[in-house]
């Protein structure tokens, strides 16, 4: 997974945050709030909304949301278009990835669906896919990869702390990972 998955274009509003969960998606118009707040009432703790909003403003995200997905313990937010309230999600600190931040709100029209597939970040989002992220962006496992790459995560981690021992005891990465074994020749 650490080559594909990525959501491209879709970064933090907060530093040091991190978001991990299934996700219920949402596709709407840009600037169209009104599934997006439906989502928020929808959403079970711990999962992650992810929103199509077509990679544009107006926002469709904004503090009232946020303090919506805090008092139903939501993991975090996705958002393939427009967020707003930038300082004030910072000072609440939850977990809002967005592809744009935008003075310009939004309005309700009601017009869009919660639970069917979504672009987000050049990436297709089903609901229950799960999502991670961290200040290096995010990225989309499908649901049925979710064990496969935990597991793999694990082995990553195990081999990352040997090589990051055998570095201290004065051995250095290129020794470590035997790297003039790749060299072409």
């Amino acid at each position: 997974m650490h080559r594909t998955g990525d959501l491209k274009g879709i970064h933090p509003v907060s530093r040091g945050l991190k978001i991990a969960g299934p996700a219920l998606t949402v596709r709407t118009y840009p600037g169209d709030w009104a599934k997006t707040v439906e989502a928020v009432d929808m959403a079970q703790a711990g999962q992650v909304i992810v929103i199509d909003a077509g990679g544009v403003g107006p926002a469709v995200w904004g503090e009232l949301a946020t303090h919506g997905a805090i008092q139903r313990k939501l993991a975090g937010v996705v958002i393939d278009g427009a967020t707003r309230d930038t300082p004030e999600i910072r000072n609440l600190k939850f977990p809002v990835f967005s592809k744009l931040a935008t003075p310009t709100a939004g309005e309700p029209k009601g017009f869009g669906e919660i639970g069917v597939p979504v672009m987000a970040g050049g990436v297709r989002v089903f609901s229950g896919d799960w999502i991670v992220g961290d200040d290096d962006g995010v990225i989309c496992i499908p649901k049925d990869k979710v064990a496969e790459i935990a597991n793999r995560a694990m082995n990553v981690l195990e081999q990352e702390q040997r090589l990051r021992k055998e570095i201290d005891r004065g051995s250095t990465l290129a020794q470590v990972i035997e790297l003039l074994r790749w060299e072409k020749k």
